[in-house]
This record gives C-alpha cells, structure tokens and sequence, in this order.
C-alpha cells in the first residue's frame, strides 16, 4: 500500500468531502495521537514503576530500655502501629539486651568502614543502609539518655559517617516517671540534625510517662502523641520517597576549628 494523493480518472487528487487529501488526513491523525499519548503519559497515576521510588519502606526502631516490655516498649508499639498501618515495614532492636562498650575514639572505622568492636552496633548500621527512617526510643536516667543507648549511638553514628543518610527520617521517643524528658530528647536529635535528616514532631513533645507500662496506658495524652507522631512519619517519609530523584546533594565537608 503506498501512501500519497490518491489519483481519479481525470488525473485530479481526491478529496473528501471536508477538503483535505488522505494523506493529509493521516498526517493530522498521526501528530494527533502523539499528543494524546504525552498527555496521557503525563497524567499517569501510578507513577512509581517510573521512577527510584520504592515500594515498601522501613523504619529501623531502637528500643534503648532493658526492660523489653516496659514503658518505652509500650510507647514505641504506638507509633509502629501507625506506620504499619501506613504500609511501612518495622524492626525492632532492642539494643539494651546486647553488652555495648563505648567508643574509645581509635578512628579504626575511618579505614575500616565500621567500627572495630564487631557486635551490635556494626549489625544495625548495615540495615541502617537501606532503611528510611529511625525511631529511637529511650528510659530517662537523670534527665538524661540511658547510658547503653548513649554508647551505642555514638559508635552508630561516628562508625558510620561516610554512610549516606541524608533525608533519612528521624523521630525519637522518651518515658520518664515525670520528669527529664526534653533533655533526653534533645540529646538524641542531635544525632540527626548532624547528618542532614529531618525530624518528625508531634502535637508535644514526644514523651509518656508512669512506672510501667500499665501506667503508661493511662497517659491518653502521651500515646496519643505517639500515634500522631507515627501518622507525621508515614507522611514525611512518603512525601521524600516521592521526590527522591530530586534528593538535595550535601557538600563535602570542610572540616575545620577555632585553632588555626
């Protein structure tokens, strides 16, 4: 079939009854259809298959109390509850159980790539790689973090500094019996706001409180704290998974003091 003005008897084009030649009438289909198919390509719903979006996401949660089921234990179970509503995969390490020594500062990790006491902390900094945010949960001892906790987030950090975790969601959560609270939590967010990831707030400061965990059950402010926080984590880190293609690159660091 050849395609072109089609010739009658009389050696004239035929047209149709709107004036325009066949093969006019193909052109005008053809860059049509294109235009119709970039609209329909733009207004894709399900974009996800298209771009480095992922699927499920997962959050790592720390439970930095040595009583597995106690009052933190119980806070955390709310937010998690939430986020895996939300279709976002948990897993819960309760770092308290496993004998954690602090850092001596040997800087052994700046060649290794991990920190030269091989045990816990090395474990979760490989899952650290692929997860998307961190929840961290922590007793308050004298205003302040649970000393196992505190040892093991300095190695996990410091070992794992040249370890990207950039827009990486954090979010923290602290029980006392009454007090100490925020002091705690700003311990905790420093590690962080030190690493360029977000911090997920709630509708106060993320804290419950009681003796154990019964009593925790009737701090209705506190848990319901907890589950906004989780619902504020699901969202975050959905609406950076969303623009991940467009994560922000980080300059390297110029480091430097105030002693020349």
């Amino acid at each position: 079939m050849q395609y072109g003005t089609a010739e009658t008897e009389g050696g004239r084009s035929a047209r149709s009854a709107d004036g325009n030649s066949p093969s006019t009438k193909i052109v005008i289909f053809f860059i049509f259809g294109n235009i119709y198919n970039k609209i329909t390509d733009r207004a894709e719903p399900h974009p996800i298959n298209k771009t480095n979006r992922k699927l499920i996401m997962k959050v790592i949660v720390i439970n930095g109390s040595a009583h597995t089921d106690g009052c933190t234990a119980r806070a955390l179970q709310e937010v998690e509850t939430q986020l895996t509503a939300a279709g976002i995969e948990i897993e819960r390490i309760n770092v308290a159980v496993h004998p954690v020594r602090g850092c001596i500062g040997c800087r052994k990790c700046s060649d290794m790539k991990r920190c030269v006491f091989d045990d816990i902390v090395n474990e979760v900094a490989e899952k650290l790689k692929t997860a998307d945010g961190l929840l961290i949960g922590s007793p308050v001892y004298y205003a302040g973090v649970n000393g196992q906790l505190r040892a093991f987030l300095d190695r996990l950090f410091y070992s794992s500094s040249s370890q990207p975790k950039t827009m990486k969601v954090g979010a923290v959560v602290l029980s006392s019996r009454r007090a100490g609270s925020t002091t705690a939590y700003d311990e905790i967010i420093k590690y962080f706001s030190i690493y360029s990831m977000p911090v997920v707030t709630s509708t106060y400061w993320n804290e419950v409180h009681g003796s154990t965990a019964a009593e925790v059950e009737q701090d209705l402010e506190g848990l319901q704290t907890m589950r906004n926080l989780g619902r504020n984590m699901a969202f975050l880190m959905s609406a950076i998974d969303a623009k991940r293609d467009s994560i922000p690159a980080q300059e390297k660091t110029e480091r430097t003091n105030f002693i020349r």
